[in-house]
């Protein structure tokens, strides 16, 4: 059984965490190095083939907010795949924006698709709940964005992390929100990561001083759990 402290803990810290990602939302959208560098950066020498991007797509949480940008749980799965021998074929580009929202990856999707790409990480929704949005306008530019993906890459990989609703927003509002994941990834025939922030949330060893974002730790934890569903899709190895 559960310790009813820790679970206390956990529900709390998907409160505080909901309201953080509204805080760093609050002023300007802050790009990573990958989004700043351009969509077409680092795609090899002239006369080699390019390598495919890996694309991940979400908000402080994939931007890796208050580390540096070596710390992410994508950095960390650049790591994983120079470990695998892949990174001649693969290269993680981190579009994570800080308090972005599913409308706003839905309306820059396009941009970051003027690449080759492999595979895409989509951690959305969090922000949209912080916002009290209806679940069915996340369901509907969740699936947008797919839509956009499969039209110039329809045989890349879609892997949906996925994420629960804060407590405080009701019962009902919880299951709606958390059956849009769920639904996205079988109507859609993609992966699903449940709940990107598993062994995580709640864990103060595990997260930073705001108690909203992971420590490097905390990330590496992430990288963990999105590198076992992303593997069988890349057709990695186990090692």
């Amino acid at each position: 059984m559960v310790p009813v402290p820790y679970l206390l803990g956990r529900a709390l810290a998907l409160v505080v965490l909901f309201l953080g990602c509204g805080d760093a939302g609050s002023g300007p959208a802050t790009a990573t190095a990958a989004e700043e560098a351009g969509p077409l950066a680092a795609t090899g020498a002239p006369g080699e083939e390019p390598r495919q991007a890996i694309l991940f797509v979400g908000t402080s949480l994939t931007a890796g907010y208050g580390l540096p940008a070596t710390q992410s749980y994508p950095a960390r799965i650049q790591e994983r795949l120079a470990e695998q021998g892949l990174a001649d074929r693969f290269r993680v580009v981190n579009a994570g924006v800080s308090g972005d929202t599913s409308a706003g990856a839905r309306r820059r999707i396009g941009w970051l698709l003027q690449q080759p790409v492999a595979a895409v990480v989509l951690e959305l929704g969090a922000n949209d709940m912080l916002r009290g949005q209806d679940p069915d306008e996340l369901r509907a530019n969740l699936q947008a964005i797919i839509d956009q993906i499969r039209a110039p890459f329809p045989q890349a990989p879609i892997l949906i992390a996925g994420m629960q609703a804060a407590p405080n927003l009701g019962s009902e509002y919880a299951r709606a929100f958390e059956r849009v994941y769920g639904q996205l990834a079988r109507s859609n025939s993609v992966a699903l990561l449940p709940f990107i922030l598993e062994d995580v949330a709640g864990d103060p060893e595990l997260n930073q001083a705001d108690g909203i974002h992971p420590t490097a730790e905390g990330q590496r934890v992430v990288s963990e759990s999105v590198w076992a569903a992303l593997q069988p899709l890349l057709g990695a190895p186990e090692r």
